[in-house]
């Protein structure tokens, strides 16, 4: 566990520089130590392999929120504070849905419905959620599915698009821009302002993608 400033108010946390199940087991322990937030810290931003710790700087300080980091880390670990779920997502793979299924075709040198059958064939883990409300990062993709990125993002990519960026897939909770690949896309709603919680997937959740032929509209 290496600990460092990030800016004035916040402190990050990082379990190595690698995406792996045993740095994400210490960012959900890490978490869950900090479910209920002590005076002075504002919020907690997990990734991949880190968390970063926003605080009141008036109140707390750099080395007082690090002590806080260790006591906690070093406490035995605490039940999670919420058991993780299998999330079934249905996605259309097909035509309008996924535009950019052939290129990503084309690059893997396998063929459409090989890269559907791959897609749709692994359970992935969401290891956090970033970028826009309610996106979940995505471990477990196949390898062989690794794309790279647009060379330019597009302006406007629809809600529920399922994407391929590098050796990750993610799903686009609401219209927006982006540069992923686009693959497929979903009817599931994956934030709603008004439900509780608004995000339909959290972190530590498993997901699998089940093909259907059209999205409802």
């Amino acid at each position: 566990m290496e600990i460092r400033p990030g800016s004035d108010g916040s402190l990050l946390v990082s379990f190595g520089d690698a995406i792996s199940i045993e740095a994400h087991q210490q960012v959900l322990r890490l978490t869950d130590a900090f479910a209920e937030l002590p005076l002075g810290i504002r919020n907690l931003h997990p990734a991949f392999a880190s968390v970063l710790i926003d605080f009141d700087p008036r109140r707390r300080s750099h080395a007082d929120v690090e002590a806080l980091v260790r006591e906690r880390m070093a406490a035995p670990a605490a039940a999670s504070s919420a058991e993780s779920r299998l999330v079934e997502i249905p996605v259309c793979y097909d035509g309008a849905d996924g535009p950019d299924l052939e290129d990503v075709a084309r690059h893997t040198g396998l063929d459409a419905a090989r890269v559907v059958e791959l897609h749709a064939s692994a359970e992935y883990l969401v290891y956090f959620l970033g970028f826009s409300p309610g996106f979940p990062y995505l471990g477990g993709m196949p390898a062989e599915l690794a794309t790279p990125r647009l060379p330019a993002p597009r302006k406007r990519v629809p809600a529920g698009s399922v994407a391929i960026g590098g050796a990750q897939t993610g799903i686009y909770p609401m219209e927006s821009p982006g540069g992923w690949r686009l693959i497929g896309r979903t009817s599931r709603r994956l934030f709603d302002p008004a439900a509780e919680p608004p995000a339909l997937l959290r972190m530590g959740d498993r997901v699998r993608f089940v093909p259907v032929k059209e999205v409802p509209r």
